[in-house]
């Protein structure tokens, strides 16, 4: 390791260091609060880079870190990471360090703002690099608690209810994963909550691994979310402060596809094979279903949350795909698309979000039939705009596109009927289309004239985003090989 640093832990829990530092100090003005929010996720990113520096071996778990917690039922605090979780903490550091700049103008409760969303960063990475059963869970639901007071505390007019909403149904949702674990632990032959033992020899057969993936599928749909356990997003999106809108786009939502591969493809692998179909059919109906409730939409925000849908939809049907192919090789093309889209996802949508609360905040409505013409008053965002959704509809070249289209080959590989499901990407770039159309071209309506264009603040949280949505795109093997490394081990 670097200096044989805990590189791993530092970077967890630096973010959680800094909001104890902000509630410890007595009576921090706004700026600094900001600064240190700031810093922090900065000291975080540089972190993760460490890991990423660092890289990862091909089967199994790098970069380990182990510390006994219950011994007597076998719990232990367990990090690491493989190439399947190292892209999304990766993504889980940029993300917050863009949310972090982007937020440091806000100058309601920012103590608590602050704290809360550094709270979640920490979540977010425990979630992705736990190797613990327990420690997962945790994390897991330490999650929920800082998106619902986020939600509840600095959305928008009908934020209470959703917050509630939001919680009440991941909660409850979480609950038959909980199960699961446990099957898994008293299924083991010693005993333990090692994850990497549950992967290496999957501790439970027959009816009792097929009950565990149906708690898990219920759990992971409620968080990715699927079709039709999918109401509470719209909502939830629509009323949580745009920095709240970012994560749970770009980072939570891949809590629930990241679970799916490492818990159901991993743990449950027999069970899977037989109930692929099952989970590839949600996925096709979650890609078409989110395309079309896109198009319906007239408030950009809403519109990109359906998008997030559409798009996770296709992780679904990539992850079912590497479940149900026989061919090792058609198996790791799926599941490199898989992982490959969640991280476009979070990049791509992140910056959708981003840009989205940069419009609202100016012209305080979403309604694209209020504008018109902005490309003429605020052209950087309006290509910013621009680009992000072009990434979004998967034009080649954009982040979007080799994810997709490794998805898409793993399934004419194997299932070509569910390619039907390319259709969602016809109806997304409609969508998209239109959006543009009604809220950038043509001539600006009189009242948008003095629009202010993006400062400084807001470029720098949003030009790392798109950087990488077309590095990503261009070059998609600086991401790719780490993924390919673990995956081509795991489906063998």
């Amino acid at each position: 390791a670097i200096l044989m640093l805990p590189i791993v832990s530092l970077t967890l829990f630096l973010p959680l260091a800094g909001a104890a530092l902000i509630l410890a100090l007595p009576g921090p003005t706004a700026r600094t609060v900001h600064s240190i929010g700031i810093g922090t996720a900065s000291l975080t990113l540089v972190g993760a880079l460490a890991m990423w520096l660092e890289g990862v071996s091909g089967a199994g778990f790098s970069q380990v870190e182990e510390l006994e917690w219950i011994p007597a039922i076998g719990a232990a605090y367990r990090v690491g990471v493989d190439g399947i979780s190292l892209p999304l903490v990766l993504l889980s550091a940029m993300l917050f360090l863009g949310a972090f700049i982007y937020a440091s103008s806000l100058r309601e409760r920012p103590r608590a703002y602050v704290a809360l969303v550094l709270l979640l960063e920490t979540a977010a990475i425990g979630t992705f690099a736990a190797l613990d059963g327990i420690l997962f869970y945790v994390f897991f639901e330490v999650s929920l608690v800082s998106m619902y007071f986020m939600i509840a505390g600095w959305g928008h007019e009908d934020r209470q209810r959703a917050a509630l909403m939001f919680f009440i149904y991941t909660l409850l949702g979480s609950l038959p994963l909980l199960l699961a674990i446990l099957g898994l632990y008293l299924g083991s032959p010693d005993p333990s909550f090692d994850r990497r033992a549950w992967i290496a020899n999957p501790p439970l057969e027959g009816a009792a691994a097929m009950w565990a993936l149906v708690a898990m599928l219920v759990t992971f749909a409620v968080k990715i979310p699927a079709v039709p356990l999918h109401t509470w997003l719209p909502a939830a999106h629509v009323q949580a402060p745009t920095v709240g809108s970012v994560i749970l786009a770009g980072i939570m939502l891949k809590f629930g596809t990241y679970g799916l591969v490492r818990f159901a493809l991993q743990m449950t692998p027999e069970a899977f094979h037989e109930a692929g179909v099952v989970v590839l059919v949600f996925g096709v109906i979650g890609a078409l279903y989110g395309a079309f409730a896109a198009l319906a939409q007239t408030d950009l925000k809403r519109l990109v949350a359906y998008t997030s849908i559409n798009h996770m939809g296709y992780v679904i049907i990539g992850v079912a795909v590497a479940a149900l192919a026989l061919d090792p090789s058609v198996r790791a093309t799926a599941l490199d698309g898989a992982v490959l889209q969640m991280f476009s996802h979070g990049l791509v949508t992140g910056a959708l979000f981003f840009l989205v609360g940069m419009i609202q905040e100016r012209a305080h409505t979403r309604e694209m039939g209020e504008f018109g013409g902005l490309l003429k008053t605020v052209p950087l965002l309006g290509w910013s705009f621009m680009l992000a959704a072009f990434a979004s509809l998967g034009l080649p070249g954009l982040a979007h596109f080799p994810g997709e289209f490794q998805i898409f080959l793993g399934t004419l590989g194997s299932v070509p009927a569910a390619v039907v499901s390319i259709l969602g990407l016809a109806i997304i770039a409609g969508t998209f289309l239109k959006a543009i159309r009604e809220t950038f071209l043509g001539e600006p309506p009189s009242r948008w004239h003095s629009m202010p264009d993006l400062s400084l603040r807001e470029v720098l949280a949003l030009a790392p985003l798109l950087v990488l949505t077309v590095a990503t795109g261009v070059a998609p093997s600086w991401v790719l090989d780490t993924i390919h490394r673990t995956t081509s081990a795991l489906v063998l």
